[in-house]
């Protein structure tokens, strides 16, 4: 894939901003004060001579013309005069045009220089820098601009216009924005905002973007504006859309990734429904379980009272519904099932102002109650049960009650659970929504409970296609084999594809080439959809490498919910601990890791990590219960796996406030729980790094690559930090070149060979 070709000043004046990721803007400084990157380990870092006040990127792409512009507004908050320079590298094929510079609106020169020009000025700013940061640049162009004073405490806005052919592959085109050069920011960035507006000449199907959960409207099939503002980011990852095109009712893109052609390859399956105004869910059956027991007191059942009149009047005239209250005993609005009328809604809605509560919970009697009402298979059946308890009345052990549920449901009804506070038997709506192709969604105490309603209601409210299915199947006839082609795909149970949302599947591949993919499901009547689609056999870049990320992500989640509802089991803690470390996402049973003392390789300290995380996930309720299984369900459930997620990620916070994007949590320690590990979220801060597809843990003050073995350690070799032989290696490994860009010493692997790359001061002979 196509680099992105600046960086826009995106992080830092006065200084040598660098992005281990990404192309950049970097603003050299002409006076006598020498700036340079903070360093990603733990040195102090210099001063500060600049703020970031705001970033606003508007992007409008028409098919596969992207016209961006973007706004950034910096501070020299130094009592010197800043004299800035900007420079752009840009990538040998860049297909960019009408590029434009304006500081304070006033449009300045620059200079394209070549590759081997340009390549001299890179060196010479990482020599004089001592700063690595520039190396991934060495193979690339070179845009320059004149210098340009910034008085002391003043403010500059600068904005860079340009346009740009986007790449299309697999079926999708593919839109890079390089806003992570704000990662090594001294400053966070006060405010920054991402527009994307997207107009394509088929209709507009799949929109997905793997690195940031983004907003999205889609007021046509042909146009769509994507959203995405952060505020006091300071480790943003680099921001990327992909967008696919279908006529039809469902749109569908295959992408695949294999590194290594030896090993199984990763696949990324998007499916969305038709996007047209008109298009007319599916009628649907919604049965709202509401627990009013008496922990419910206050403004918590308040809460539920106004999510349940939410849920009422979101139905439409051709669903059916019914309310179940239940405490110690089960109430139902109506005894059956009631046509979602005018007259109808407004009488639950009277129903919903009379309750009160009070009493004991019971789970079963509820669920049974809901389940029972059921008896059309044809349409859509969805439960959403809402409780804030542990069963205490009827039917209390957990395993009978989820096996009485599967009984009950005779319609193949989903189920998605609304667990409210510490105190709910988590394990229980886990094992539930698990075994009716549900989800489980969990809200903190403090949370706003009709907030959480709404967005689970807005998942189910507009079925479009129900009761998915999807089988491949491959153009060239291989031997009977007891292998599948096809395995360890996520979410384990296809769920149901709703207007406005994507199916994202995700699995391992055996066989390469093309290939026919079957989507079937029903509405209405039962639907077939094909669609072709290729699984590369050997995947020459990691343009598509994120779907590794993600599938790891993924199968983190379904292996602690294993280990979670079916118990303990070594082999799955050691595939946990394996794709922990090389993918660099922290859990229960990998917090050990973040130890700088404890060698990767080394993994009898998976044991005790996990007997740890066992106790704790064999709690049915309480505070770290509750947390794990949230975690568990972002792992599940993840649309996407940027970096940042991983890093610093690991144990579920045991506290009140919310887990970052993504599929992280906070590394922390339950109060007064002594079981659990000690408060880690700084050391693993410190001492992991996402860089590209890599995981660098910090060992004994070497940055150390994930995959790099005990034996590949011994023999590597070494190089001395900017020496002849260090941009060489640069220059060879371009597209890797990220890779060595430590001021720490590091070791990793680059192509076929381990090196260890040791700062400038150390002797490379002297171990």
């Amino acid at each position: 894939m196509q680099r992105g070709f600046w960086t826009l000043i995106v992080a830092g004046f006065a200084a040598l901003f660098a992005n281990l990721a990404q192309a950049q803007v970097v603003i050299i400084d002409h006076g006598t004060r020498i700036t340079r990157l903070p360093a990603p380990t733990r040195p102090a870092p210099p001063p500060s001579f600049y703020k970031v006040r705001s970033v606003d990127m508007n992007v409008t792409v028409k098919d596969q013309i992207a016209t961006v512009q973007l706004s950034q507004v910096f501070q020299n908050v130094s009592s010197q005069v800043l004299e800035a320079q900007l420079l752009f590298p840009m990538p040998e094929n860049a297909a960019v045009s009408q590029l434009t510079l304006l500081v304070d609106g006033k449009e300045l020169a620059g200079k394209l220089m070549k590759k081997e020009e340009a390549r001299a000025i890179y060196e010479s700013i990482v020599r004089q820098r001592k700063d690595p940061a520039l190396l991934e640049y060495l193979g690339q162009g070179l845009f320059q601009t004149s210098v340009f004073p910034v008085p002391p405490n003043a403010e500059r806005k600068v904005e860079i216009r340009y346009q740009q052919l986007l790449r299309s592959e697999s079926g999708v085109v593919d839109l890079l924005l390089p806003i992570g050069t704000h990662k090594h920011a001294h400053h966070p960035v006060e405010t920054m905002n991402v527009i994307v507006r997207v107009e394509t000449s088929d209709p507009l199907k799949n929109l997905y973007s793997p690195t940031h959960a983004i907003e999205v409207q889609r007021p046509d099939d042909r146009h769509a504006v994507c959203k995405m503002t952060l505020h006091n980011v300071s480790n943003p990852d680099d921001f990327r859309l992909l967008f696919g095109t279908e006529r039809g009712a469902v749109g569908m893109n295959v992408l695949s990734y294999r590194p290594k052609d030896s090993e199984d390859g990763f696949f990324l399956m998007l499916a969305s429904p038709d996007v047209r105004p008109d298009a007319k869910p599916l009628p649907k059956t919604c049965v709202f379980v509401i627990d009013r027991s008496g922990s419910m007191t206050g403004p918590k059942f308040d809460q539920a009272r106004s999510a349940l009149k939410f849920l009422l009047q979101q139905l439409r005239p051709e669903d059916v519904f019914n309310v179940v209250i239940y405490d110690s005993t089960v109430e139902s609005f109506r005894p059956e099932l009631q046509r979602a009328d005018e007259a109808t809604i407004k009488a639950a809605l009277g129903f919903a102002d009379r309750l009160y509560v009070g009493g004991g919970t019971n789970i079963d009697g509820a669920l049974q109650a809901a389940l029972n009402q059921l008896a059309d298979p044809k349409q859509p059946n969805y439960v959403l049960f809402l409780t804030d308890g542990i069963p205490t009345v009827g039917e209390v052990n957990e395993q009978k009650i989820a096996a009485k549920a599967k009984d009950a449901n005779k319609v193949n009804a989903r189920i998605f659970n609304l667990g409210v506070g510490f105190d709910v038997n988590s394990r229980l709506l886990d094992r539930i929504s698990r075994d009716h192709r549900g989800q489980s969604v969990y809200v903190r105490p403090n949370e706003n409970i009709e907030a959480s309603v709404a967005t689970l209601y807005r998942k189910i409210g507009s079925p479009v296609l129900t009761d998915i299915a999807v089988n491949v199947e491959f153009d060239t006839v291989v031997p009977a084999s007891t292998t599948p082609l096809i395995s360890r795909t996520y979410p384990r149970q296809l769920t149901d594809l709703f207007q406005g949302e994507q199916l994202v599947w995700v699995g391992r591949y055996r066989q390469a080439g093309a290939a026919k993919v079957t989507l079937t499901g029903v509405a209405g009547d039962k639907k077939t959809f094909i669609f072709p689609a290729n699984f590369v056999a050997k995947s020459n870049d990691e343009t598509f490498g994120f779907v590794e990320k993600l599938w790891a992500t993924r199968r983190i989640g379904e292996i602690i919910d294993e280990l979670d509802l079916r118990g303990q089991n070594q082999e799955l803690v050691d595939e946990l601990v394996r794709l922990s470390v090389q993918h660099g996402i922290m859990t229960p049973y990998t917090s050990f890791l973040a130890d700088e003392n404890v060698r990767l390789a080394d993994t009898s300290n998976a044991t005790r990590a996990s007997d740890v995380a066992r106790r704790e996930l064999s709690k049915a309720d309480g505070a770290s219960g509750f947390e794990q299984r949230a975690f568990k369900g972002q792992l599940q459930s993840a649309q996407n796996a940027p970096a940042a997620a991983a890093r610093g990620a690991g144990l579920p916070a045991n506290k009140a406030a919310k887990p970052r994007s993504g599929p992280s949590a906070t590394l922390a320690r339950s109060k007064g729980d002594k079981s659990l590990p000690e408060d880690k979220s700084e050391s693993a801060e410190s001492n992991l790094r996402q860089v590209g597809q890599k995981s660098f843990f910090r060992k004994n003050k070497l940055w150390q690559d994930s995959t790099v073995t005990d034996e590949q350690a011994k023999k590597a070799t070494r190089v001395r930090q900017f020496s002849r032989e260090y941009f060489d290696l640069a220059a060879k490994h371009a597209a890797l070149a990220k890779y060595i860009a430590f001021d720490e010493p590091v070791l990793v692997n680059l192509g076929d060979t381990t090196y260890q790359i040791d700062p400038e001061e150390t002797d490379p002979g002297k171990s």
